[in-house]
């Protein structure tokens, strides 16, 4: 009989130390993960970028003009993404200024070369230098981000 308890009990040694040890390992972990859970969002608050400023838009009524080649009629629409407010406030101020510059620009253009992308796409960039200059001198110069057809029929 005496050879049958002790191995028993030794056995229940082993176990009591072993399950201690396994049950401290898993709170530590437990805790460490709390923690650095709770690390992660001040960190990720502190990292978030700031969104970007929301765009300024002035949209321009539509121009009705005749090419200079044959008997070709363009009728556009064009919305500007502007910088700044300041920028669209001078733009509004001086809009007679602005419309002739782009009626003398798209009167000049030619029909063949507006009636593929590529030259739409030359028109928009004609658009960006022709209002790029300052409207009034002592005046800064317009930053015209983006231009956007809203309407064009080339007839």
């Amino acid at each position: 009989m005496t050879d049958n308890a002790l191995p028993k009990s030794r056995k229940r040694s082993i176990w009591m130390p072993l399950l201690v040890l396994i049950t401290l390992a898993a709170c530590a972990t437990a805790g460490y993960s709390y923690w650095r859970m709770q690390q992660q969002p001040a960190a990720a608050q502190a990292k978030a970028p700031e969104p970007p400023p929301a765009p300024v838009f002035y949209a321009l009524d539509t121009f009705t003009v005749n090419l200079g080649d044959a008997d070709r009629v363009l009728y556009i629409g064009v919305t500007l993404r502007l910088k700044d407010e300041a920028t669209r406030q001078r733009l509004s101020e001086f809009l007679p200024e602005v419309r002739s510059r782009l009626l003398l620009l798209f009167s000049r253009q030619d029909s063949a070369a507006l009636a593929t992308d590529e030259g739409k796409q030359k028109l928009v960039e004609a658009i960006k230098n022709t209002l790029a200059p300052p409207l009034v001198a002592g005046q800064p110069q317009q930053a015209v981000s983006d231009v956007l057809y809203t309407a064009f029929i080339l007839r």
